[in-house]
């Protein structure tokens, strides 16, 4: 049996997943199965699935072989932009022979190591889903064969994808978590945003970020907590950002802000609990105003210095039952400087105490472009083990003169 052969009596196990995936497998698991095909067909180093995220704007880096650090640290992909990007704006194959001379996004695709790489699209009844590709740690040449095989593995994979997502009791809870924070950060003038997000062991839980501009031409920017894993927490992190956002509108103010929530809070949802940090910056972002109800205060890295704990006080929780003064702070925001904020699941660990990951977030950070370093966070304190407590990230820089 020739090589083509080969290959497509593989596809045919291919197809054989695809069909098994329609009785038990969930979209992760069959991608898995999936890319280990690909990767055995092709005799490649890494094998990658992105899907397009809820805005369309985004792709979300789903499943991974040789590369499972793109899944742990939630590496996403704007769509047009980066090699992933490019496949899913032109809906056509893209192969690069050598990555070192190539513009990319992702930074894991260089630090991997990779030499060359092919993408093609997922796409399904005319819908694109997302972008299947794969690598090489050495160059490599792939034949006209090679890239109509990973077309038809695509193929497969986009009309199982497709299929396994419009189960809805199914795969509820993954439409749930990809729905709750927003992927797609706005433009503000002035500032540049990277986040982050991965659920816990319980899939979807209650940790959030929000940026959104307000009336009055300043940036709202919130990190939030709320007690608890699952739905639960799921459903009351929502109602507690929309209900932020509401406030927002009313004051100027982060402290006045967060009294006003935690009066909603303690009336409406008597139960329920959360660590939240509201930000306004104004228009210009040269200063920043910050409250804490009982959140992690942000870091911040000033051009050619080192990343600090921006000092603040550290007012009760949302939901304590206690109405108790509220502060806020002011701080300068340099130019070139960037802000991060967090929550703890970033920084905590089993084995060491809330300040040593702290420290190593700030070992981590320095004033650069806010993609690169949300990388660089991730890759320092999560790497490639799964995380057991949902993480939200989001960093800001405001632009250099």
């Amino acid at each position: 049996m020739g090589a083509w052969g080969e290959a497509t009596r593989k596809l045919e196990n291919i197809q054989a997943i695809t069909d098994e995936a329609f009785a038990h497998l969930n979209v992760e698991e069959f991608l898995d199965h999936l890319l280990g095909r690909v990767r055995e067909v092709l005799a490649v180093d890494t094998a990658v699935v992105l899907l397009l995220d809820r805005s369309e704007r985004f792709l979300v880096a789903t499943a991974a072989i040789g590369l499972k650090e793109a899944v742990s640290q939630g590496v996403s992909v704007p769509v047009g932009r980066g090699f992933a990007g490019q496949v899913a704006a032109g809906r056509r194959p893209i192969y690069i022979p050598d990555v070192s001379t190539a513009e990319l996004f992702n930074p894991l695709l260089a630090r991997r190591g990779l030499r060359s790489l092919l993408g093609v699209p997922l796409i399904a009844g005319g819908t694109l889903l997302g972008v299947l590709h794969v690598g090489t740690l050495t160059p490599r040449i792939f034949t006209l064969s090679e890239t109509e095989f990973l077309q038809l593995a695509a193929a497969r994979a986009a009309m199982a994808v497709q299929s396994l997502l419009s189960q809805a009791e199914r795969d509820g809870a993954i439409e749930l978590q990809r729905g709750l924070v927003p992927a797609a950060l706005p433009v503000v003038p002035g500032i540049e945003l990277a986040a982050r997000y991965r659920p816990g062991t319980a899939i979807v839980g209650g940790d959030w970020y929000d940026v959104f501009a307000l009336p009055s031409g300043e940036v709202g920017i919130v990190m939030g907590d709320v007690a608890g894993h699952g739905f639960t927490a799921a459903v009351m992190m929502e109602r507690m950002r929309s209900a932020l956002r509401a406030y927002a509108l009313e004051a100027t103010d982060p402290a006045e802000v967060l009294r006003m929530l935690d009066r909603k809070i303690r009336h409406f949802e008597p139960d329920a609990t959360a660590t939240v940090l509201y930000a306004v910056g104004d228009p210009d972002m040269d200063e920043v105003r910050v409250s804490s109800a009982g959140h992690w205060p942000p870091v911040l890295a000033p051009p050619g210095d080192p990343a600090r704990v921006v000092e603040m006080p550290t007012d009760v929780l949302i939901g304590s039952g206690e109405d108790l003064p509220r502060t806020t702070t002011t701080f300068r925001l340099p130019a070139g400087a960037l802000l991060c904020l967090y929550t703890d699941g970033l920084i905590e660990r089993r084995d060491s105490s809330i300040l040593d990951g702290i420290s190593r977030l700030r070992d981590a950070l320095y004033a650069g472009p806010p993609e690169s370093v949300s990388a660089a966070v991730m890759a320092a304190l999560i790497g490639r083990e799964p995380a057991e407590d949902d993480i939200a990230l989001l960093i800001l820089r405001r632009q250099p003169s």
